[in-house]
């Protein structure tokens, strides 16, 4: 009980308070917390071993599966360590430095994670309607280069998030209703004027989000009209099946960030712990099924994953 009885009016650290009304059920609610951690590990750390052992798998499509499970791995530890640690041991005391840092890593991540995303509609367009020029077009180096500018892109927006923040005066009352340091969550302990840091906040939404969410759109509209135009029923299947994989990656990757986003600021009718276990459902589920939804779709992959397992 001691690390939660840190006085909330000290100036160099904030209190997390887990899943706010749901305190007694922290123990049981890790239980789930932990398992979707340790399978999004397993499965993750699956898909950048066989790809970087098999050398017939170091093709653009492969090596953006590994950016994206990369970024899963860092999503989810951003946050499950910590809140594993609010649950277990109630350690819910965290320097103020820490929140920043833990805030700018996780939305950084995500970013990234929309970025690659973006590339990943861009190699599916290529390969469906540009196939004879993949190879050309979109060469591993050329990939790489894509993924160090999404990268670099990242950075630079997220970075003056926690400057903005730390300028600011905040209010004895140290406490987060969260289980992790989410940008409105720390804003809102401020006695000071938010407004630069709300208004900041919704513009990289409707910058990042809605940017790369166009981009992804143009692109699987092109590939649509491209498919129509095709003759054969069995080729546009084929055509089709190709993207399915990346959008259910997509869609659980952009519906649950939107939501979570956009509550923290408008959605004042949601029950506090109702909020935060939906924001943690978008740090665990994704960072889990991702590995396992192109695994099941790929079919280079999923056989070289079976390979490896039938040796152990």
């Amino acid at each position: 009980m001691a690390a939660y009885n840190l006085t909330s009016s000290d100036p160099s650290t904030f209190i997390l308070k887990g899943i706010p009304g749901l305190e007694a059920a922290h123990i049981w609610i890790s239980i789930p917390f932990s398992m979707f951690y340790l399978i999004s590990l397993l499965g993750n750390f699956t898909v950048l071993f066989v790809v970087s052992k098999e050398q017939t798998l170091h093709k653009p499509m492969f090596l953006l599966l590994c950016m994206l499970v990369r970024t899963d791995i860092g999503l989810s530890t951003c946050v499950v360590p910590k809140a594993l640690c609010i649950f277990w041991f109630r350690s819910k005391g965290i320097t103020v430095d820490g929140c920043l840092t833990q805030m700018f890593f996780l939305s950084a991540v995500a970013t990234m994670q929309s970025a690659i995303l973006v590339t990943m509609a861009l190699d599916r367009y290529v390969a469906i309607c540009e196939p004879l020029r993949y190879a050309t077009i979109l060469t591993n180096a050329r990939i790489a280069k894509l993924g160090l500018v999404g990268l670099i892109r990242a950075v630079l927006l997220i970075l003056p998030q926690p400057l903005l923040l730390r300028r600011l005066p905040f209010c004895a009352n140290h406490v987060i209703p969260h289980t992790y340091c989410e940008h409105m969550a720390v804003a809102k302990m401020s006695c000071g004027d938010t407004t630069v840091n709300r208004t900041y906040g919704l513009v990289l939404i409707f910058v990042v989000i809605g940017l790369d969410l166009t981009l992804i759109g143009l692109s699987y509209g092109l590939i649509i009209r491209a498919v129509l135009r095709l003759s054969s029923k069995k080729v546009h299947q084929k055509a089709l099946n190709t993207c399915t994989a990346h959008i259910c990656v997509m869609l659980m990757s952009y519906i649950p960030y939107l939501f979570s986003a956009l509550t923290h600021r408008f959605g004042q009718g949601i029950a506090t712990h109702i909020h935060v276990l939906l924001a943690n459902l978008y740090i665990l589920v994704p960072p889990m099924l991702n590995p396992i939804i192109y695994g099941v779709k790929t079919k280079e992959l999923r056989d070289k994953v079976g390979k490896y397992t039938c040796r152990m």
